[in-house]
């Protein structure tokens, strides 16, 4: 433990795991995972180092939680997440293009004709981007590890972001396109995983860490953060 913006808990791997991570939770508990031998005044060398980055992500925190808590008023001035990133609403008479609703210079921009329709303009717009952004990044990772899939869908899942069937078609979630782009690249990566090893035994979270090393802090991170992946 040490003294300062906040105490940490630390957790000592017994995998292969390579360098220190540092995540926070929901609750704003600051917890490093290290390689099982880490030295003690090395984990608190690390966790100093870091005081201004944790300071700044507990605040984007409690900012957040009041953003996820809240149910959706689809109003002027609310925030929706793309990548990782809040973008407040904005209603116009109008946005400047034939869409109505459209992400330009910082906001979200709606047709104030189309208000009664806001939910379902969301779900389509990210629907849209998540075919783009998802068939980047599979193409991107799929050929940097030779694992073809046979095709990608669109879901409406809730929580369960991604699936790998029986046949090698992925399957994702449009409400992971809120996340960061590293938490999609690993359930990406993860799915692509299921290619090679079916289910979720030892050999598939040991072959997926030789994949992605650091995808714990990915899954964490939606372990934490799932609530804000709502619509």
């Amino acid at each position: 433990m040490s003294e300062g913006i906040a105490t940490y808990q630390v957790v000592r791997s017994k995998r292969r795991r390579k360098t220190m991570t540092l995540q926070i939770t929901r609750d704003g508990k600051v917890v490093i995972r290290t390689p099982l031998r880490t030295p003690d005044n090395e984990i608190d060398r690390f966790f100093h180092s870091r005081q201004t980055w944790i300071a700044k992500k507990l605040n984007g925190q409690d900012k957040r939680k009041v953003i996820g808590s809240e149910p959706r008023k689809f109003i002027a001035g609310e925030e929706f997440f793309y990548l990782g990133d809040p973008y407040p609403l904005e209603i116009a008479e109008s946005n400047g293009a034939r869409k109505a609703l459209i992400l330009s210079h910082g906001t979200f921009q709606l047709a104030s004709n189309k208000t009664s329709q806001t939910k379902e303009l969301f779900i389509k717009w990210y629907r849209e981007r998540a075919k783009e952004v998802f068939g980047e990044r599979v193409h991107f990772w799929s050929s940097r590890f030779g694992l073809t899939p046979t095709g990608i869908t669109i879901t409406s899942a809730w929580q369960r972001y991604g699936s790998c069937s029986a046949k090698n078609c992925l399957s994702f979630s449009w409400r992971l396109l809120m996340a960061p782009y590293p938490v999609i690249d690993y359930i990406i990566v993860h799915e692509l995983a299921h290619i090679k090893e079916k289910n979720h035994s030892r050999n598939f979270w040991q072959y997926l860490e030789g994949l992605m090393p650091d995808y714990e802090t990915q899954k964490h991170w939606l372990r934490e953060n799932s609530h804000l992946l709502r619509l």
